[in-house]
């Protein structure tokens, strides 16, 4: 069981974290921003370590200093809640290497499901049956036309990395089709740094 959990997140999702650790009677970290120095889930948790400014990338998407308020505490686990941390494989395996806990899959799990792409094949390998779609990343306007003539219309460009929605269009037919596949890529490409898109039936 653990002694000290640290909570990588905020608001309603942080204070569920709480109620489940003091029902638990595990210790309380909440990591917080400038801007949430007096929200509730951080006058509620038993300890409470600011870790910058209101901006998220300089706080809860911050991984030094999360990592350096748990070893402060002596948390012995790490909960990142969902979104921020909660899918980033990297983040999983530093918490681990650094002797905690990440409360959530494994950084291998992540790293395979976080792909889109690897994780449908993986799930396909597996006898699993899943959306009719492209094989893989569709690299040009042209196949990605031929790919949804093939499965039929209305087809969903997703983006091959990431999550939230984010680089996700519709498309009814080819012309839709056209501007989805671009709008899709630009969208990916600035949220996650990856402009690979596949296309799935809807």
């Amino acid at each position: 069981m653990f002694k000290k959990i640290l909570i990588a997140n905020r608001g309603e999702i942080a204070l569920r974290i709480l109620r489940a650790c003091r029902e638990m009677d595990i210790g309380s970290v909440v990591v917080h921003s400038k801007a949430d120095a007096d929200a509730k889930h951080v006058r509620l948790a038993d300890e409470r370590v600011c870790i910058g400014s209101a901006p998220s990338k300089d706080s809860y998407l911050n991984m030094p200093r999360i990592l350096s308020a748990a070893e402060i505490t002596g948390a012995d686990a790490v909960h990142p809640g969902y979104g921020f941390f909660s899918e980033n494989a990297d983040f999983a395996r530093m918490v681990r290497e650094h002797g905690m806990t990440f409360i959530g899959p494994s950084p291998e799990h992540i790293s395979l499901m976080g792909d889109k792409v690897t994780g449908k094949a993986k799930v396909k390998e597996l006898g699993i049956p899943v959306v009719p779609g492209s094989d893989g990343a569709v690299e040009t306007e042209d196949i990605a036309i031929e790919v949804a003539n093939d499965i039929g219309y209305p087809v969903l460009v997703k983006a091959k990395s990431g999550g939230g929605g984010k680089g996700m269009q519709v498309a009814r037919n080819d012309s839709e089709l056209r501007e989805g596949y671009h709008l899709a890529r630009l969208e990916a490409k600035a949220n996650f740094g990856d402009d690979q898109v596949f296309i799935e039936n809807i």
